[in-house]
């Protein structure tokens, strides 16, 4: 892949599915050595990019022979109601760019962008929050460099075993 081609981010569309899926499913093996279930992600991912409400992608993409652009970049963007700040904070998730492709500012770019797209937002953001796998020290060196800290807090989860989209084993 040329390293040196100009950067273009933009808001992903439903033709970028297949692109961010496969991402995602690489994000996974790579940080967490998960193997995620290809046919719950396609539909996680259609039904953000179907609905706004539920965040965003954007895309980084690059210039290659003959002037195709391809996606070598992906962060999503989802949004949590603080009720003590009286706006949202964005969420920083499935960032992953292209091995071929690291070491090159993309994510700074992604990143970049999604500054710009805040600036433009007609709602209150009180902030940006991440989540990194506590053993990704690349990550964590790379969010250090944007001036993310870590915080005080912990976070904790209780998955549900799904029997249908509507509701939770635990539930049922």
């Amino acid at each position: 892949m040329n390293m040196s081609s100009p950067v273009f981010i933009r808001r992903a569309t439903m033709s970028d599915l297949n692109t961010i899926v496969n991402f995602n499913m690489a994000l996974a093996r790579e940080t967490e050595n998960r193997t995620l279930d290809v046919q719950v992600l396609e539909s996680g991912v259609e039904a953000l990019l179907k609905d706004a409400g539920k965040g965003w992608y954007a895309v980084a993409e690059k210039s290659f022979q003959g002037g195709r652009l391809i996606v070598v970049g992906q962060i999503l963007i989802t949004f949590e109601w603080s009720d003590w700040r009286n706006g949202n904070f964005w969420w920083l998730q499935s960032v992953y760019v292209h091995p071929d492709q690291r070491q090159q500012h993309i994510f700074r770019q992604l990143y970049e962008y999604v500054q710009g797209q805040a600036h433009l937002n007609r709602e209150p953001i009180c902030g940006y929050r991440l989540y990194v796998e506590e053993k990704n020290i690349h990550a964590h060196q790379a969010y250090a460099k944007l001036g993310f800290q870590e915080t005080v807090y912990h976070m904790y989860e209780k998955e549900f075993s799904w029997t249908s989209p509507s509701f939770p084993q635990s539930i049922v």
